[in-house]
């Protein structure tokens, strides 16, 4: 009788604590939702980046309203699988004839911009006292791709929530500032539009953000900031790569499971990359890859603004705001000076 009894009681418990228990499937949907929205507000005002718009508005939230932390595991998943997802499709707005034909002076600048800010960002991130996790994601960020490259590394070095989302809010921070700053020191440096988007886009941290300073100088900027941007994007492959080599040599535990040098999700960005390369792909198809990695790309940002909290950025030490200062001035000073050595054809 008692065992009769026990069984539809613990029926009852355990389809109780299912209905407790929160599920992805409401804080995914939330972030997609925020990201056809940001889509849709690009469409009608394409000065307003789909991408920019959702990242403030999940900092926005984060910071003035309580989130429900029955969203918690859905804005988890948005903020790694979804950027993931995101950050393969970008590949098919990668041709290596396009960026080969910004010339070796231009790919040159695009090296340095990249590899100087990231190893001054890290060194000068060691000297400040700062973790290695941290130190590294700020450089992954600002070197190369902003937030899509934080979030693109915390796996292979193994970083802590928090410090993912302070690297984040960094560079939005850093970033947005450069939206105005970025074209004025064009004007000071007396560049016209090619040097202008050649400077913007060796610089600038997000490509939503070199999207804005450079359609703010011409649609000659536009185009030329857009392909020096994406030939740094592209080297967040083999970066990835030699920080997971070192991650493994020289900070790896005996008996740890290692991640794998080059995540799966990079080596579909690759291919994507490649494929848009060799083949000669529809139009409507590479137009349909741009909305769906927008909207990707929108709803992993509105997840990763989620997780940026504004007080403890701004209430730690400021050692990580003197580094992300230093890594923006470096990428400045470098790109500056490459774009007067080398200006574009």
């Amino acid at each position: 009788m008692n065992q009769r009894l026990a069984s539809p009681m613990r029926s009852t418990e355990i389809l109780a604590s299912s209905k407790r228990t929160p599920t992805a499937a409401t804080g995914v949907l939330l972030c997609l939702a925020v990201g056809a929205l940001c889509l849709l507000a690009n469409h009608y005002f394409n000065s307003l980046s789909a991408l920019l718009l959702a990242i403030v508005l999940g900092i926005l939230w984060r910071n003035l309203v309580s989130v429900p932390q029955n969203l918690d595991p859905g804005i988890a998943v948005s903020g790694k699988s979804l950027l993931r997802l995101g950050i393969v499709v970008m590949g098919f707005q990668l041709s290596l004839n396009s960026i080969l034909s910004l010339g070796p002076g231009v790919l040159l600048v695009v090296l340095l911009s990249v590899s100087v800010t990231f190893l001054l960002t890290a060194w000068i991130g060691k000297l400040l006292g700062l973790e290695l996790e941290q130190r590294l994601l700020i450089a992954f960020g600002f070197s190369i791709c902003g937030a899509a490259a934080v979030a693109g590394a915390e796996g292979t070095i193994k970083a802590k929530e928090h410090q993912v989302a302070t690297a984040v809010g960094l560079v939005v921070l850093f970033g947005t500032l450069m939206i105005p700053a970025m074209p004025a020191i064009a004007m000071v440096l007396g560049l016209d539009e090619h040097g202008a988007g050649m400077l913007i886009g060796a610089s600038t941290h997000e490509v939503a953000q070199v999207v804005a300073a450079a359609g703010s100088v011409g649609s000659a900027a536009l185009s030329v900031a857009v392909t020096v941007k994406l030939a740094r994007v592209l080297l967040l492959a083999p970066i990835v790569a030699g920080v997971g080599v070192y991650m493994r040599t020289k900070h790896s535990v005996h008996g740890e499971k290692h991640p794998p040098l080059v995540p799966l999700f990079i080596v579909g960005f690759v291919a994507t990359m490649l494929l848009r390369s060799t083949v000669d792909l529809p139009e409507a198809v590479l137009h349909s890859a741009s909305v769906v990695q927008t909207l990707l790309l929108s709803s992993a940002m509105f997840a990763l603004g989620l997780g940026v909290h504004l007080r403890s950025i701004f209430s730690k030490s400021g050692k990580t705001l003197l580094l992300a200062l230093a890594a923006t001035g470096t990428i400045i000073a470098v790109a500056a000076s490459g774009t007067l050595l080398f200006p574009p054809a």
